[in-house]
């Protein structure tokens, strides 16, 4: 709460610099960093472990990335956050809790790009890849890969700050062992909403 309330009064300290400059669009060569906060969804159905149900918490935190154009319209991003701290529940009894690591490497197509627009959206797709740290004792989650695909968006300021809003799903499965025994697969597969800015060079 602390994070959002912090991150809130300086996006609102932040647009009083907007005034009156021209935002001119994203064009080759650009290099853009992000910061903001997100609030992770994993998927409601998350899979067995040893026969009981498996419950993973919901759980926000704060994220990050770098980006490069490489035309007007397309680029790459790799983007990151602090480790999601997700509680885990099994057949509804409370096990503990793991960090979650999400990395993200991601094509964008920005169809608005070399335009004037102040509003420019954006598609990505690309890998996740997922670690994870602080099990529960005497339980091991390997990390996982998988695809991601974002949407977002960035309404610009002034010439190098936006305003910028995604959503993201990536597909992450883990297997969980304890010992040599195999457990099972938790299904993560979370679906990410985050709100920040992003600062274009």
């Amino acid at each position: 709460m602390r994070k959002v309330t912090f991150f809130s009064a300086a996006v609102i300290a932040t647009t009083g610099l907007a005034a009156t400059q021209t935002a001119l669009a994203y064009q080759a060569g650009d290099i853009f960093v992000r910061g903001g906060v997100a609030q992770v969804e994993p998927t409601s159905d998350n899979g067995q472990l040893d026969g009981a149900e498996l419950d993973v918490s919901d759980e926000n935190g704060l994220t990050y990335g770098l980006g490069y154009l490489f035309t007007d319209q397309v680029g790459v991003e790799l983007n990151s956050s602090e480790p999601f701290e997700h509680d885990l529940n099994l057949g509804g009894a409370g096990i503990g809790s793991v960090d979650r690591t999400p990395i993200n490497l991601l094509a964008n197509y920005y169809p608005l790009g070399g335009t004037a627009s102040k509003v420019q959206p954006y598609v990505g797709v690309g890998v996740n890849h997922t670690e994870y740290s602080n099990a529960p004792s005497g339980l091991s989650i390997d990390d996982s890969w998988g695809a991601t695909g974002q949407v977002g968006v960035d309404l610009a300021l002034t010439d190098y700050l936006l305003l910028n809003g995604s959503v993201s799903y990536a597909d992450v499965e883990a297997d969980v062992s304890s010992g040599s025994a195999n457990l099972g697969t938790a299904d993560v597969d979370p679906v990410t909403i985050g709100g920040g800015i992003t600062l274009r060079f």
